[in-house]
């Protein structure tokens, strides 16, 4: 707003000092706030006529059950206007949901969405129901590509590394897959498919971590071998990164597990690698994020979720 439009009065509804009426928004010609804050001050925000509500990041909107996107439909607004690059990130249901909020009724009930469009498309693929779902939305819709505005940007280049697991990393593995297969394959035989679900999730984390590093995974008593495994990422990594820190890279490293970050971040100073961190703890974002920007550092450590959100680091090159 300071950039582009400094001659509007921007009012920040964040704190614990924020306004508990309506009278202190009388001035703005904008009001900031946050999705918690719209979930704890639904009955103040809803009480106002705006004349224009955007939701920025607007995927936090995808469940129809949750207060947040309860919140959100109950303000009153002229224009409503949804911000995101993931409009649907696990299933149909979750489009329904954003256009929902935007705009009431345009795609029926959730009911006979799901009977009209998400489930012949999800379950048989139906091309039709696909093309009859993307004409009711077009005009509702406005899509950049990354080649619209990112033209001054060179090409993405994009390598695949397979990692071989370490010998002792790839023998608890295996007889880890081998023990969740069994246990498994009883549950299924006790309760059935469907009520299966949670345990057969919880394996595949099992071995996704495993793969990772095996002391990421809950074993009984800390299994002597899952703490003797070693793990063949930490291993390219620790050979790679000073590598492409001597060409001049800025990296980004990624991971789901925070408990991973906390292994590679171990890692990185016994290294003597400078490096910023950025998870679901993390309270004060700007200073992570500045010292990286700036050049001060050339390593941030980003948990998939905190990363995932808000977040634009122009400065990396390499990720």
């Amino acid at each position: 707003a300071e950039r582009f439009a400094p001659t509007l009065k921007v009012h920040r509804h964040h704190g614990i000092a924020r306004a508990s009426a309506a009278s202190a928004f009388a001035g703005a010609d904008v009001v900031l706030t946050s999705y918690p804050l719209l979930q704890r001050d639904a009955a103040l925000l809803a009480s106002i006529e705006w004349d224009v509500v955007v939701f920025d990041e607007a995927q936090t909107l995808k469940n129809a059950k949750a207060k947040t996107y309860v919140s959100a439909q109950a303000l009153r607004a002229q224009q409503r206007l949804a911000l995101t690059g993931t409009p649907m990130e696990n299933h149909l249901g979750e489009l329904w949901a954003i256009f929902n909020v935007l705009v009431p009724g345009l795609l029926g009930s959730l009911e006979n969405f799901n009977t009209t469009f998400r489930h012949p498309i999800e379950q048989r693929a139906d091309g039709e129901r696909m093309q009859r779902l993307k004409a009711r939305v077009r005009a509702f819709m406005l899509r950049r590509r990354r080649d619209q505005v990112l033209g001054e940007l060179p090409p993405k280049t994009e390598y695949t590394r397979w990692i071989e697991l370490e010998p002792a990393q790839g023998d608890l593995y295996e007889a880890l897959r081998t023990a969740v297969h069994e246990d498994i394959r009883r549950v299924i035989e006790t309760k059935g498919l469907k009520q299966s679900t949670v345990h057969i999730l919880d394996a595949l984390l099992k071995l996704r971590q495993a793969c990772c590093d095996p002391r990421l995974v809950k074993l009984p008593g800390k299994s002597a071998l899952a703490m003797k495994a070693g793990s063949a990422k930490l291993d390219w990594l620790a050979t790679h990164v000073p590598e492409l820190l001597e060409d001049g890279r800025k990296l980004l490293i990624f991971s789901q597990f925070t408990s991973m970050l906390a292994l590679i971040a171990e890692q990185l100073n016994a290294l003597h690698i400078p490096f910023v961190l950025l998870t679901g703890d993390t309270t004060d974002r700007d200073t992570p994020i500045n010292e990286f920007q700036s050049g001060k550092v050339s390593v941030f450590l980003l948990s998939l979720k905190a990363g995932g959100v808000g977040l634009n680091l122009t400065a990396a090159d390499t990720v």
